[in-house]
């Protein structure tokens, strides 16, 4: 038994957004984190492995 049912469908349009503060934002967390990466390694390599010695 076939039944017809009255469906209606809902049609979602979305924007792809690019705002550029988020984008400045995101690339300054991410430009920190690297320097914070890379200070940490020149702080090993130059005080604690001389150490280990």
């Amino acid at each position: 038994m076939v039944q017809n049912r009255n469906t209606s469908i809902e049609e979602r349009h979305t924007e792809k957004r690019s705002d550029s503060s988020m984008v400045a934002s995101t690339f300054i967390k991410y430009a920190a984190y690297i320097i914070i990466f890379f200070g940490f390694l020149y702080f090993l390599v130059r005080y604690v492995f001389p150490m280990l010695s």
